[in-house]
């Protein structure tokens, strides 16, 4: 009978499992749902009990070599399996890791007090801390805690000397193959979930430090995790949804993520063994180690991955590059159908702990779908430690077939300010992108504050900290209900300039995120202070009386110690090296010309007018926002690696900046000129929007005037003026670009650009040899104005070749020069070469090419380089420059305009405005000579310019030459507000002046005044009247402002009426 029940039941059981197969078709079509959805919903079961069998075979497997190990090992080895796929513990491979039986004896048996101790520790505080966070929370508890029975095995140990005597580094190679079962449960919800089994594999770091010589010997230990262990968790209840294929991936990241934030560098775990332990805030948050530079130069012979018509065609990829020093990651811009990409990207990370970080970089093809890898390669920094520069070629890994060029620098931290000078100087001649070089780190020790005010309510805050310095920004974990907050906490920071940056530092309660004070320091503080460091309470501005900020600010130099350049970069894969000799020889051996790759001379400039903005958003509010006020706006402009910064408009929601910024721009894509505006505040400043322009339209369209709307904010558009300006070979364009410049150029800007030169340094020959020393590791230092750059510096030869290009814009070509020195890496000069630009005007396209000799070393010292210069010829600059202004001497070439384009809006028209070129002859009624004039309203500026060019034939008063000088009255005021006077010209009838002045006057008026120029020489010796050459009236009415033309105008005497 028994047996009947039980074959009933058995029938039952089954049938009931049919039933529930056809289940899901019965829903999908009461709920309307079609045949799509059924299989969808298959397919997601398929996958889930896929991985969740792969999971559980997996655990099966690890705990049956972790029960077994050394046989397992044996066998491997025996068979020659495992090894080649890296399965083998470490003491296996590496000679100098031991194993640690006798630790995993003692772990097994104190594995099931850990269990208790990590069950009180959920129930007594992880539960309550989670009921507390949330309301829907309330419920929540932990309805079973059991680490099981397979404790946690090392599986083997590496010791290292610690970078001081009181230090003992140790390196565990840690695996927990468990069968824990952790159960939750959230009864308002009737939600269970929980974790059945883990799998955690990763080298745990454990600094025993400081050694005391007292019991207990060790002060303190501290944990970390190198770099992020592999984590695999099977799920449980209605966490099992985790194990569907893409769901299971983002959540292990998840919690691997909350594990690097408290176990991977930068973060440690300190356990102090020894109460009140000084140097506790010193452990947890050591200074770095260093930073390393690593310059992303390019890559060769990738895998082609995409792939067209099934796999029948065979395109290239669009390769990018992710590196990666621990929890810092960076990704490089994607490169288009390149199989050989060249980035020129520079990086920089902080390090940590050496040895034992590693540098990652994995290329991938980009994809609309999935990126496919194109290979990885690891690198220990110790080894960049060892090297200070290190540059190769380095295969890629993991299927990868090409190889990876990297320069790696490793920047010491240095405590003294006297090296701030020579890393700036140095940084300037690295064309670093995204981001300028830094030059110095700055770490932020928050450790707590005090008095912090109270809420309205009378409440305790729940206070946050936020450190900014420029657009980082860093936020700290909130305390909750205190008015005296411990965070003990640190934070790190790049610098470009610290002399000229500020760290703001504001305290906030969360999660409304109302202010609760501020403080504001300047970098240049540090650079006086001992030790580069101040530590002090810091009173918090807009808080209590007695409210206040414990920090510790520290700056730390990031000083290069090896010879600039390095050394030759290597040669790409599949060609043959240039060693730096290979020119030596007869001198009819070597090149007559130099040899720029096809990229050199193609630069453009791109000239970027920042103009104004209108219907900003306002960010000023008093009394707790009752009361809105204005901004105060100022614009951050990027573009190619550079970065300007606007003045700032105070109190103003349309504001006009008319500023001009210029950069040198090449046409490689993917490149953008980017606008993010700000209002400048005493703490922090408040984003007011951004927007952008590709510069690759820029250089096709050549032009762009625009109002660009403001991006992620809700009102606000900027008015910007983009120009791309190639050069041209022609000095006939010069004095026209000159001219028309000094009339554009903006009240509060620099000097614009007229011109670019291109400079190719190719090698040198017969540089000097001392006798008995061996040749000279030579460098060449190119220096325009304040303007200087560096080549490589070259492994020792008296024939180095460098091979490489540099640009440098040029404001006045007539008197500027290129001044170019030869050294050896200890700075002793090797030769000399001064190339005057005024040599290059004079030469055939503006260009020469071939050798010059080195002065002041040895005899026969040569230098091959390509010099070419190309004016900057603007046809949008609003200038007609002297399109009506006097003839030229007959003698004089032809005026060549180009004529006004589309739009109605006028272009330069190319006419000269040469000071030097001779007037035509004076008539009889004009003996006192002549004054060149240029007069001009500037539309953009709102305001009257006229330039004093120069005067001719003026008539002496007495026997000696006079000093004369050129006074301007903007009519009918003659107050001071209205006059202008040029500088004194010593001892000449026909001074050059060139002078700019300006009149902030509305185009109406100027039409209504008068402008008179006298032209005096200072008094004589022991006379008090100035001698008077000259004076002109002029009636601007008749004359036309917006011509900007160049004319000369006969002087008449001071007594004669207007």
């Amino acid at each position: 009978m028994e047996r009947r029940g039980a074959a009933a039941a058995a029938a039952l059981g089954a049938l009931g499992r049919r039933l529930l197969w056809a289940l899901p078709a019965y829903a999908a079509g009461l709920l309307g749902l079609g045949a799509g959805a059924v299989l969808l919903a298959l397919a997601l079961y398929a996958g889930w009990r896929r991985r969740r069998r792969a999971r559980e075979r997996g655990l099966r497997l690890a705990a049956r070599l972790q029960r077994d190990e050394e046989a397992a090992v044996r066998a491997a080895a025996a068979a020659g399996l495992g090894a080649a796929r890296g399965e083998l513990p470490a003491w296996v491979t590496f000679p100098d890791v031991e194993r640690a039986e006798w630790l995993n004896k003692v772990l097994a048996q104190a594995w099931p007090f850990f269990g208790r101790y990590m069950e009180k520790v959920l129930l007594e505080k992880v539960a309550p801390a989670v009921r507390a966070s949330n309301s829907h929370l309330q419920t929540f508890a932990f309805t079973r805690v059991d680490l099981g029975e397979k404790p946690l095995r090392v599986l083997g140990v590496r010791s290292h000397p610690g970078t001081h005597q009181q230090q003992i580094l140790l390196d565990l190679n840690i695996s927990y193959v468990g069968d824990v079962q952790i159960d939750v449960e959230v009864k308002k919800f009737f939600c269970k979930a929980g974790v059945k089994g883990m799998q955690l594999h990763g080298m745990l770091r454990i600094i025993l430090e400081p050694l005391l010589g007292d019991v207990p010997i060790v002060g303190a230990l501290t944990m970390f995790f190198i770099r992020r262990p592999t984590l695999d968790i099977n799920w449980t209840g209605m966490t099992n949804l985790l194990d569907i294929p893409g769901l299971s991936s983002v959540s292990d990241t998840m919690i691997m993520d909350a594990i690097a934030s408290y176990l991977v560098l930068p973060n440690r775990l300190l356990v102090p063994l020894v109460p009140d332990l000084p140097e506790a805030a010193q452990l947890r948050y050591p200074l770095p180690r260093g930073v390393v530079r690593v310059h992303l130069r390019a890559a060769r012979d990738l895998q082609s991955k995409d792939r067209f018509m099934r796999g029948l065609v065979e395109g290239k990829s669009d390769p990018y590059a992710v590196l990666r020093v621990g929890t810092q990651v960076v990704t490089s811009r994607v490169i288009d159908d390149n199989l050989n990409p060249v980035w020129d990207e520079v990086y920089e990370f902080i390090v940590h702990e050496v040895p034992g970080q590693e540098i990652e970089v994995e290329l991938f093809d980009k994809d609309p779908d999935q990126d496919d890898l194109l290979g990885r390669m690891k690198l220990d920094l110790g080894e960049v430690l060892k090297a200070r520069v290190l540059e190769e070629w380095f295969q890629l890994q993991d299927g990868g077939r090409g190889r990876l060029h990297l320069r790696l620098e490793w920047l010491t931290l240095m405590s003294d300010a006297s090296k701030l000078d020579e890393v700036l100087q140095r940084n300037r001649s690295i064309a670093a992108k995204p981001d300028p070089p830094s030059a110095a780190i700055l770490v932020v020790y928050l450790d707590r504050a005090e008095e912090l005010p109270l809420k309205k309510s009378g409440k305790e805050p729940n206070p946050m900290v936020q450190v900014s310095v420029q657009d980082v920004t860093r936020e700290s974990k909130v305390v909750y209900n205190s008015a005296s907050p411990v965070w003990e906490d640190a934070f790190r920071f790049f610098l470009h300039d610290p002399a000229h940056q500020d760290v703001d530092i504001q305290v906030k309660d969360d999660p409304r995120q109302s202010s609760l004070g501020s403080v504001s320091v300047q970098l240049a503080r540090l650079l006086q202070a001992p030790g580069l460091a101040l530590r002090q309470p810091f009173p918090l501005e807009r808080a209590g009386p007695r409210s206040r900020l414990h920090l510790t600010l520290l700056l730390r130099v990031l000083f290069l110690d090896a010879p600039e350049g390095g050394g030759p970069p290597p040669a790409p894969p599949g060609q043959l090296e240039l060693q730096p000799g290979a020119a030596a020889g007869p001198s009819a051996d070597r090149p007559s010309k130099a040899s720029p790759d096809p990229q050199f001379g193609t630069e453009h400039v791109l000239r970027i007018h920042l103009l104004e903005a209108e219907d900003l958003v306002a960010k000023d509010t008093f009394l707790k926002g009752m009361v809105r006020g204005k901004s105060d706006p100022y614009a951050k402009v990027r573009v190619a690696g550079r970065t300007f910064r606007s003045r700032v408009v105070k109190e103003e929601l349309s504001p006009r900046w008319n500023e001009v910024y210029e950069v040198v721009v090449d046409s490689v894509p993917g490149q953008d000129v980017e606008f993010d505006l700000f209002d400048k505040d005493i703490d922090k400043d408040d984003f007011l929007g951004r927007c952008k322009v590709p510069l690759r339209r820029v250089l096709s369209s050549r032009f762009v005037d625009e109002w660009l709307p403001l991006e992620e904010v809700k009102s606000g558009r900027l008015h910007v003026r983009l120009e791309s300006l190639a050069p041209s070979p022609s000095a006939a364009l010069l004095e026209q670009v000159l001219h028309a410049n000094s009339l554009a150029r903006p009240a509060r800007g620099e000097e614009l650009s007229a011109a670019l030169l291109s400079v190719f340094v190719d090698r040198a020959a017969d540089l000097p040899v001392r006798k008995g020393s061996k040749p000279p590791a030579a460098f060449a230092s190119l220096a325009v104005r304040d303007v200087s750059v560096k080549t490589k510096t070259c492994t020792p030869s008296s024939e180095p070749v460098w091979a490489e290009g540099f640009s440098f814009l040029i404001k006045r070509p007539h008197v500027e020069s290129l001044e170019l020195q030869v050294k050896d890496e200890g700075g002793q000069p090797l030769g000399a070469l001064s190339l005057p630009l005024p040599q290059l005007l004079a030469s055939e396209a503006l260009a020469l090419d071939g050798w010059f000799p080195l002065a002041g070393g040895g005899p026969g010292g040569q230098l091959l380089l390509r010099a070419q210069l190309g004016v900057l010829v603007s046809q949008h600059s609003g200038v007609a420059a002297g399109g009506g202004g006097d003839p030229e001497p007959q003698d004089a070439e032809p005026r060549r305009e180009e004529e006004s384009g589309g739009g109605g809006q006028l272009r330069q028209r190319l006419a000269p405005a040469d000071s030097r070129a001779e007037p035509p002859e004076a008539p009889p009624e004009a003996p006192l000579g002549r004054l060149q004039l240029t007069l001009w309203y500037h539309a953009d500026e709102r305001k009257l310019v006229a330039v004093v060019h120069a005067c001719r034939k003026l008539r002496p008063v007495s026997k000696d030459l006079p000093d004369p000088y050129v006074s301007l009255v903007l009519l009918p005021d003659r107050s001071r507000a209205s006059k202008r006077k040029t500088g004194v010209q010593r001892k000449t009838l026909n001074p050059d002046f060139n002078e700019r002045f300006e009149w902030d006057v509305s185009p109406e008026e100027a039409a209504r005044r008068k402008l008179e120029a006298h032209v005096k020489s200072p008094a004589a010796f022991m006379s008090r009247e100035k001698e008077a050459l000259g004076k002109l009236h002029l009636d601007l009415a008749q004359v036309d402002l917006s011509e900007g033309g160049a004319h000369w105008y006969e002087l008449r005497d001071e007594r004669s009426s207007p």
